[in-house]
């Protein structure tokens, strides 16, 4: 197997953050919009609805997006795709729907720790402020080791992947 560069999935999660963005976009400005008297008020009330709220619209559509992709025939995201990288088990076959959605539960865990965080900070629920804070500096400190990582290590292996047994490897050629 032939292991994909660091560089390579940096651009290929950039290619994905951009359609993710997009549909952030769609999201916030669209449904937000139209749909604003109905959805104001679960922004504002407490933190546990808005982060249902935030969950329901963002992250689960988002991850759903890279548990589908990752365990499909393409084996990769959009992003993946396009830098022709795919992920897969240690013998490098397709992963499973099991590992897809354990690869992306931990990729993701440290975003959806921020949106927690965050959500109390605004809407206060009893949490201390140090709690909170403490919270997000834990967050920073792991997308820190999630770039750094990949970078320690010959199969250019994540967190996530060490966890899911998963690589990500160039495609394979077929001529």
């Amino acid at each position: 197997m032939s292991f994909a560069p660091f560089k390579i999935r940096i651009y290929a999660f950039l290619v994905d953050y951009l359609i993710l963005v997009l549909y952030g976009i769609f999201v916030v400005g669209g449904i937000s919009l139209i749909f604003q008297p109905s959805i104001k008020p679960l922004f504002s009330h407490s933190p546990l609805t808005a982060e249902w709220t935030g969950f329901l619209l963002m992250t689960l559509p988002v991850s759903l997006y890279f548990i589908i992709s990752e365990q499909s025939r393409w084996q990769g995201t959009l992003g993946k795709r396009k830098m022709r990288v795919q992920v897969v088990d240690q013998a490098g076959k397709r992963i499973g729907i099991g590992r897809s959605i354990l690869r992306t539960v931990i990729k993701f865990l440290p975003w959806e720790a921020a949106h927690f965080a965050v959500w109390n900070l605004m809407l206060p629920a009893g949490l201390s402020e140090m709690t909170l804070y403490l919270i997000l500096s834990a967050v920073n400190i792991i997308v820190l080791l999630y770039l750094f990582i990949p970078l320690t290590n010959q199969k250019r292996k994540n967190i996530y992947d060490w966890i899911a047994g998963t690589v990500v490897i160039s495609e394979k050629r077929t001529s």
